[in-house]
């Protein structure tokens, strides 16, 4: 399963081309795809008109839902931060940290164009949908 980062999902909706909505575009409708429940929060949000709100709540809407957080993620993702610390690397979104580690625990690629994330695939196991950058 593939789990879509906000920051691929943002540049999808703005029509932004790039080689990870290229693939968004290509996986939608033919792979199951899944985004987490803060992820659908974020690129929610960021909607100002209403009809374009709901058309990308429809879209969404069609994907697995994935619960994020949680007692035992949380404790992992200050775990994997405390690694990255250890190593020298500053991990700088708390979000970030804890959707890395949902997919690690899981067993989720993630599709992202968020630079936050290489650490975790570089160090800590996380697989990138889009080959390692």
């Amino acid at each position: 399963m593939i789990l879509v980062d906000s920051s691929v999902w943002i540049d999808y909706f703005r029509g932004t081309v790039s080689p990870q909505t290229d693939l968004l575009d290509a996986l939608l409708g033919s792979e199951p795809l899944a985004t987490g429940d803060l992820v659908l929060a974020e690129v929610l949000q960021g909607f100002g008109d209403d009809r374009e709100f709901e058309q990308a709540r429809r879209l969404l809407d069609t994907l697995d839902i994935v619960v994020l957080g949680g007692r035992e993620i949380a404790i992992a993702a200050a775990r994997n931060l405390r690694a990255l610390r250890r190593l020298g690397v500053t991990a700088r979104k708390t979000i970030d940290t804890v959707i890395a580690t949902r997919c690690i625990v899981d067993g989720y690629a993630l599709l992202y164009s968020d630079r936050d994330f290489d650490p975790f695939v570089r160090h800590l196991g996380l697989r990138p949908a889009l080959g390692a950058r």
